[in-house]
Parts: C-alpha cells; structure tokens; sequence
C-alpha cells in the first residue's frame, strides 16, 4: 500500500493523514518539484555556496 505525505496550509505542518491531527482542517497531497537534468539555478546554488565557504574560512 503506497503512503502519501500531506501538507495542511492551515498550521503547516506534514503529516501521513488526510485531516491534520492539530487543526482539523482538509490536508493537500506535495508533491516533489519535478527533476530536470538542466538544473536552471544550479549556477546560483553553487555562487552562494562557495560565498559562504569564504565566510566560514574554507576556502
């Protein structure tokens, strides 16, 4: 039987329930972003990454 991870928008938080066991409220299904080879912000990820190793000394 295949789980499903659901989000309530209400208190946001996740949880394996159709009805958030907090606030009651109708929880929706997330779904991961879709993968793509041609990462279009790989290019910004790595410059912050790289500005914070400067930060922190490691490199």
């Amino acid at each position: 039987m295949a789980k499903h991870i659901f989000y309530c928008a209400g208190c946001k938080e996740y949880t394996m329930k159709q009805l958030c066991p907090k606030c009651k409220e109708k929880t929706a299904e997330r779904k991961p972003a879709k993968f793509s080879p041609e990462d279009k912000y790989g290019q910004y990820r790595r410059e912050v990454k790289a500005a914070q190793r400067k930060i922190e000394g490691l490199i």
